[in-house]
């Protein structure tokens, strides 16, 4: 950031008065301009044990599998969200939604949250936002496709769970992937 969005005047990266972090103060109106982790909200709809996936239509990671999920909006609440972007992207509706996992990402800003649901229906399409829309059993899950880690480790929860029976609450911290060193 390098002006103030209140006045326009430039900004300094400073710790206010009374504060433990730096952000951004606008060195004219003296407005301090916090920045917030980003709340990914989505779902985990499934229908008769299989589970609806969407191939991603835009970028990052265009072509690969995921959850319906994006950003929230404002005035929307978490449940909200994941509704919306299951109708965005799937063009399906979902029954009564629990959350399920959580997960923070601090490397990136980010916490992710999860909601199963059944399927209200067997109507589901692409939306904008998705090449196609399809629903997988466990063992026809493509692993190595799939888009994102929370997406995955989502995955991998439900089937575990449907094991056991039980769909517990789950938050976890994922910590930024291990980058090695390519040497020519």
């Amino acid at each position: 950031m390098k002006f103030c969005s209140a006045c326009g005047h430039r900004v300094s990266h400073v710790i206010p008065a009374g504060d433990n972090r730096p952000r951004y103060v606008c060195d004219g109106c003296a407005q301090v301009h916090y920045q917030n982790p980003n709340i990914v909200a989505g779902s985990l709809p499934v229908l008769g044990g299989r589970v609806l996936l969407c191939r991603r239509a835009i970028e990052p990671r265009r072509g690969f599998w995921t959850l319906p999920a994006g950003f929230m909006e404002n005035g929307e609440s978490l449940e909200q969200a994941a509704r919306r972007e299951t109708l965005e992207e799937a063009c399906a509706n979902l029954g009564p939604a629990q959350i399920y996992t959580l997960f923070d990402l601090p490397h990136i800003n980010q916490v992710h949250v999860f909601f199963r649901a059944e399927l209200a229906s067997e109507h589901f399409a692409a939306g904008e936002e998705s090449l196609e829309v399809r629903l997988f059993e466990e063992a026809e899950i493509p692993w190595k496709e799939l888009a994102f880690r929370t997406v995955a480790r989502t995955l991998e929860c439900y089937f575990a769970d449907r094991l056991a029976a039980g769909y517990p609450v789950r938050n976890e911290v994922l910590p930024p992937l291990a980058v090695t060193a390519v040497t020519p």
